[in-house]
């Protein structure tokens, strides 16, 4: 059976899932994140680390509640992106109640000048894109799934919000967005993702130094494009949510790498300490370490690399 075929029955029992009421969504997630912490599964070992790494100034009991925290908004999360990839768009755009900043988008779009948005994986950032599909079409760059069956449901599911180029964050990819900034579009980068050594430069996140991608800063400076940050941010219990749209500094385009790393991360950052629940501690961020500094990787010993 071919991958396509496989994805969309998929795509059909998730929705037949999703159909179900929220409230009763949110309760199987908590359950979820209840269970993650009761075998100490992979999101809950990664969750720990990176909150001993990033926050050692906490208390352990701090840091236990807002790990539990974390573990439930990331299962929430996952069961909202499933809801609202097998909803209408118009519906789930329902669920933003506020807006700020949201002009500086329209405006940046209507200038020609291309437009990037960094979205970081905090509160749902697949909400945002199909905020974005509502205001023309753009293009979202993604990491793909190993598996051809989960690329493909990717592919359906994302494809399922309306007007959207989907490019693979791979070589080839570079040319592509060059010529959509220079024709005046618009693309989303998730700007929080490990790149490959050698493909990015580090750069402090919390204080330590991280491998970041140098990406946004080229195409930023080889374009002219305006560089916007957005993020849907989680304010209720029952999908409600506040888009905000706001500038970055200038220097995320700086011709200097570190600099304009440096830049992108303090911007990822600000978004990431408004609630640190609702920001992706579950990823390993911080494995590859800067070379001759000595240091291994931080999570082999709460989980394999």
């Amino acid at each position: 059976m071919k991958p396509e075929t496989i994805a969309a029955l998929l795509y059909r029992a998730t929705a037949l899932l999703t159909s179900l009421p929220w409230p009763w969504l949110r309760r199987f997630a908590d359950a979820i994140a209840w269970l993650w912490l009761k075998i100490d599964a992979r999101e809950s070992r990664v969750a720990r680390r990176n909150l001993e790494l990033v926050y050692p100034e906490l208390l352990p009991t701090q840091r236990a509640e807002l790990h539990g925290r974390i573990l439930r908004t990331t299962a929430r999360q996952a069961l909202e992106t499933l809801r609202f990839w097998t909803h209408p768009p118009a519906g789930n755009l329902a669920c933003i109640r506020s807006r700020s900043g949201d002009a500086l988008y329209d405006q940046a779009l209507a200038s020609g000048k291309g437009v990037i948005v960094i979205a970081p994986h905090f509160g749902n950032w697949e909400l945002l894109n199909q905020w974005l599909t509502s205001r023309g079409s753009f293009a979202f760059v993604y990491a793909p799934p190993e598996s051809a069956i989960g690329n493909a449901f990717l592919l359906r599911a994302r494809g399922n919000a309306g007007e959207v180029t989907q490019v693979r964050a791979e070589g080839p990819a570079v040319r592509q967005l060059w010529k959509i900034l220079k024709a005046g579009g618009s693309l989303a980068i998730l700007p929080d993702q490990q790149p490959k050594q050698g493909d990015g430069e580090f750069a402090p996140f919390f204080g330590i130094e991280a491998l970041t991608m140098t990406l946004v800063s080229r195409l930023a400076e080889r374009t002219g494009a305006t560089v916007l940050c957005a993020w849907c941010e989680r304010t209720g219990p029952d999908l409600e949510f506040a888009l905000h749209v706001e500038p970055v500094e200038a220097t995320v385009a700086d011709t200097d790498p570190r600099t304009a790393a440096i830049a992108l991360n303090r911007t990822i950052e600000r978004v990431a300490r408004r609630d640190p629940a609702q920001y992706q501690w579950t990823y390993k961020r911080y494995t590859l370490r800067p070379p001759g500094s000595g240091e291994g990787n931080p999570y082999v010993t709460s989980s394999p690399a």
